[in-house]
């Protein structure tokens, strides 16, 4: 197959669950040997426009506008506008401009579309905006395509929700599991000698990396919190923490199995996820994990988990306090496998080329 990828934010220029699942994908379909060109924007300058990379092809093009930290280009929807020369289009996450781009291409074309959606709701932006849009141009976009991907029967019933009466197929997220375990080195960027508390992913309001700082520093004075990733909320939390936070910024996703393994306890308390790649890392790592109690993180991962109510700083310093006083381990079953995210996926794409 001849796949076009669609995808605002892509590995390694962005960290996140969602830009790597684009890296890996592409990587791994050109492998079976596929034809795999990505489209995506530039925010680096100083990266090249073109580029052949792990056997599939990066084209970046730059942003003209970026309302809400949404990048509009009118160079990746021209390249869409006029190509045609691509069995499917396969656009990721419904939130972005690129995707919209793609829904248009779709209506406009016989190129089929497949859209992943790796989360309903925005980290960046208030859940009312996104609220509306779901029930507008969301909608119309997840309308156009010819199959979404949710990660878990709950994404599926919540996009129903929103009025979406396309086909919907449930392909589970994935880890390379034999990568991700619980023995291996660990990462001596934690040194630390008592408990360490891990948090991963970006420092957006969203993620509320401010509630687990102040958790941890309401805790007995040997436990230590160490943060991996980045984001504009970074100086003001550096100002807010105390001194047993460390902020290791962006971790090259080589490094994160070691990192896992050398922490005590993953807490998660975003206020909205899809199926988060962290979760699944962890547990495969052996860690136990915190996580606000989100439909899709319950439905994934059920009481693999310890959960708390987003916001509630007192109940997640409590849920911290009981999962650092427990023996429990992690653990992961072979239901989160990235190849079988792979191979079930390229499946889908074939079907619907057909």
């Amino acid at each position: 197959m001849r796949i076009l990828r669609v995808a605002q934010k892509l590995y390694p220029e962005v960290k996140g669950g969602g830009p790597y699942h684009v890296h890996a994908m592409s990587r791994d379909q050109a492998a079976m040997g596929h034809d795999v060109t990505v489209l995506t924007v530039r925010n680096d300058p100083g990266l090249p426009r073109r580029e052949e990379r792990d056997g599939y092809t990066v084209h970046r093009f730059d942003s003209q506008c970026s309302p809400l930290g949404n990048d509009l280009s009118f160079g990746l929807a021209k390249f869409l506008h006029r190509t045609d020369n691509f069995d499917v289009i396969h656009a990721h996450s419904h939130l972005y401009f690129a995707t919209n781009i793609a829904a248009l291409k779709r209506q406009l074309s016989e190129i089929p579309l497949a859209i992943t959606n790796h989360g309903l709701l925005s980290q960046t932006a208030p859940e009312w905006i996104f609220d509306m849009y779901l029930k507008s141009l969301g909608r119309w976009t997840f309308n156009r395509s010819d199959i979404i991907f949710c990660y878990t029967e709950t994404d599926k019933t919540r996009v129903r929700q929103y009025g979406v009466s396309g086909p919907i197929e449930v392909v589970p997220n994935g880890i390379d599991t034999d990568r991700f375990t619980p023995t291996g080195p660990e990462s001596e960027r934690i040194d630390h000698d008592g408990p360490v508390v891990l948090f991963v992913g970006r420092l957006v309001e969203g993620k509320r990396p401010g509630d687990v700082i102040k958790a941890v520093g309401s805790l007995q004075k040997d436990v230590a919190l160490y943060l991996c990733g980045d984001g504009p909320l970074r100086e003001a939390l550096e100002a807010q923490a105390s001194c047993r936070c460390t902020f290791l910024g962006s971790v090259p996703y080589e490094d994160m199995p070691a990192v896992y393994r050398a922490a005590d306890l993953l807490v998660l308390p975003s206020r909205a996820e899809g199926t988060p790649r962290t979760v699944m890392e962890a547990l495969a790592s052996g860690v136990p994990v915190v996580s606000s109690d989100l439909p899709h993180v319950r439905s994934a991962f059920g009481e693999a988990v310890s959960y708390f109510e987003c916001g509630d700083v007192a109940g997640l310093t409590g849920a911290i306090e009981s999962a650092l006083a427990s023996d429990a381990q992690g653990g992961l079953g072979g239901q989160f496998r990235w190849d079988q995210t792979v191979e079930k996926t390229t499946g889908v794409l074939k079907d619907i080329v057909r």
